[in-house]
């Protein structure tokens, strides 16, 4: 897993770090990770199967013949 280090980091911002840590009962890597996550993902990321439903709702659906053939189909066979 790739590590950062964060060189001239004031003892401020460190203490501050520490203690919202502390306030969530994590440890203070752990704080700063979630910190870091939170700030470079995106606030709403794109939810693929409620795009594409919204997308069929705006157009109207698909008209899709679903149909059965009533003919006999035959097995198949595997050689």
């Amino acid at each position: 897993m790739p590590a950062v280090t964060i060189r001239n980091l004031s003892g401020e911002t460190h203490r501050a770090l520490k203690a919202y840590a502390a306030q969530h009962r994590h440890s203070t890597e752990a704080e700063i990770r979630s910190i870091l996550d939170a700030a470079v993902r995106p606030d709403k990321r794109i939810e693929i199967g409620s795009a594409l439903a919204a997308f069929g709702r705006r157009h109207g659906g698909l008209d899709l013949d679903t149909t059965r053939d009533p003919g006999s189909s035959e097995p198949v066979v595997f050689e």
